[in-house]
């Protein structure tokens, strides 16, 4: 079989187990006779069959190529998924990678029925290498190129975690120049190499401290996290119930009418910038501060169109 074929398989059995845990041998092996035809979609060679033997090694395989601990309960007499908060994120994530791959891979040509947003690289071909360094705590070298700068700078830090934010990922890393806390985009950062130098972790660094009440890869050392209320309407109300915007909300109001949450973030540009999104969806109701700093900006938009007749002409032949 494939390998392919092999991930498919993989996927049917993650799946069954995720929608009904302690699924006993019969039940995967009945789930896997039934999507046999997708299984053929992904690899035409595959010989049909699922024993307790196939079952135990694929077991073995997710354990060993994707850190998945499937085990089998004697008091429940089935098999489940076995994970904390943070693997079940990774497993969540590892469940959607396994389902585009093989739905991108059913047919040659997508282009009548699957439209993807063109997008450049997202620099995940580093992901590995960096994991690799921030685990054995290797100092790491590249190259580095903001947006508002024309040239690319090298670079010299000591990488301490990934993350991610809106489709991108960022390595946070304490530069060798002023020992900050800073964050590179991956798609940014070219000639990645990894050096000899084994660097020691400073205890006092706590990430997820640090990162507890940002919006975004912005985390403000000099400042306060901020008692925020905002007020949604009842149709953006919806989308921000079933995708919050960050792990401290809590919702206030929802009548119906209004959908009203609470959050405790720092002001940055990247909140101002998410509340701006919503136009008029969105009503800040508390602090004062990012009340004003988001009509500031919709004032400088509105400007943007308050233009007399004369000049909006004289633009337009510019």
């Amino acid at each position: 079989m494939s390998k392919r074929g092999y991930l498919s398989r993989y996927l049917l059995i993650l799946r069954k187990l995720k929608q009904k845990p302690y699924s006993s041998f019969e039940e995967l092996q009945d789930h896997i006779s039934n999507n046999i035809e997708f299984l053929l979609m992904n690899d035409d060679s595959l010989i049909i069959g699922f024993s307790k033997r196939t079952l135990q090694r694929d077991i073995q395989e997710m354990r060993n190529l994707y850190c998945i601990q499937i085990e089998y309960s004697k008091s429940r007499r089935g098999y489940f998924i076995s994970q904390n908060e943070m693997e079940n994120m990774n497993f969540q994530r590892m469940l959607e990678a396994f389902d585009m791959f093989n739905s991108l891979n059913l047919s040659r040509d997508l282009t009548p029925f699957v439209h993807l947003e063109p997008r450049k690289s997202q620099g995940t071909e580093n992901l590995y290498r960096l994991i690799h360094a921030i685990r054995n705590k290797f100092e790491i070298k590249f190259l580095y190129q903001k947006f508002w700068e024309n040239e690319e700078t090298s670079r010299t830090a000591e990488p301490y975690a990934l993350k991610e934010f809106k489709h991108r990922w960022y390595i946070i890393a304490q530069e060798g120049k002023d020992k900050k806390i800073k964050n590179f985009a991956l798609d940014r950062l070219t000639n990645l190499q990894l050096t000899n130098r084994i660097f020691e972790r400073s205890s006092s660094i706590n990430l997820e401290a640090f990162y507890k009440y940002s919006f975004g890869i912005i985390a403000p050392t000099d400042e306060e996290p901020q008692e925020i209320i905002l007020s949604f309407s009842r149709e953006q109300g919806k989308y921000i119930q079933s995708l919050p915007l960050h792990t401290t909300q809590q919702v206030l109001v929802d009548d119906g009418t209004e959908f009203r949450i609470q959050l405790k973030l720092y002001i940055t540009h990247d909140l101002i910038m998410e509340i701006l999104s919503y136009g008029p969806n969105v009503k800040v109701l508390q602090p004062v501060s990012l009340m004003e700093s988001v009509r500031n900006e919709h004032k400088k938009a509105f400007e943007q169109y308050s233009l007399g007749k004369d000049k909006q002409v004289q633009s337009f032949k510019k």
